[in-house]
């Protein structure tokens, strides 16, 4: 899937003119700020649960998303840099620590882990979206086009594995007004 984006991305380059020359326009540079801050957010708490989860395909799947998070972030520094944009403070890096040291009481459930993430990738995917939608710029939209590209990727994973350990929450069905059957 992640290929036929990156073709999309790639024709989008190539039958557009060049316009990154241009400045960035002001929702452009916000999106880039805020995307970076929920990226270095969304570390530290994949650290946590790393540092947390003695569980190895949770743990497998959180170092997944945290070397694409290293990625991502990465490529928006130093994007950010050449446009001359202020970075947002980043947390410190957390140490590894023991997880089967840490009391219960004190550290989340796997499940509680793995819902944090799912919730983090869904805002992150979210907001990617929204900022290839707000730019003008050819090179911005691409670049968050293939950020959610990523996103979107790692969470079918991420979903799937939570399935099969019963950690998704189905809301209510919906049964409207009239309706004779109910949904199994």
């Amino acid at each position: 899937m992640v290929n036929v984006l990156e073709t999309a991305i790639d024709t989008i380059k190539s039958i557009t003119t060049q316009d990154e020359d241009q400045p960035l326009h002001i929702g452009e540079a916000m999106g880039c700020w805020t995307y970076l801050k929920g990226l270095e957010l969304a570390k530290t708490s994949v650290q946590i649960g790393i540092n947390s989860t003695t569980d190895h395909e949770l743990k497998t799947l959180l170092e997944e998303d945290l070397k694409l998070g290293t990625s991502q972030r990465k490529r928006l520094h130093e994007f950010m840099l050449r446009e001359g944009l202020t970075l947002p403070k980043a947390p410190e890096e957390l140490p590894n620590s023991d997880p089967t040291r840490i009391p219960f009481g004190a550290k989340f459930t796997d499940e509680i882990i793995a819902t944090d993430l799912s919730l983090k990738i869904v805002s992150l995917i979210v907001a990617a979206a929204a900022n290839a939608a707000d730019a003008v710029r050819t090179d911005v939209c691409a670049m968050f086009i293939q950020f959610q590209a990523e996103k979107l990727a790692f969470a079918a994973r991420l979903k799937q594995s939570m399935r099969k350990r019963g950690w998704i929450d189905v809301p209510p069905f919906y049964i409207p007004p009239g309706a004779q059957e109910q949904p199994s």
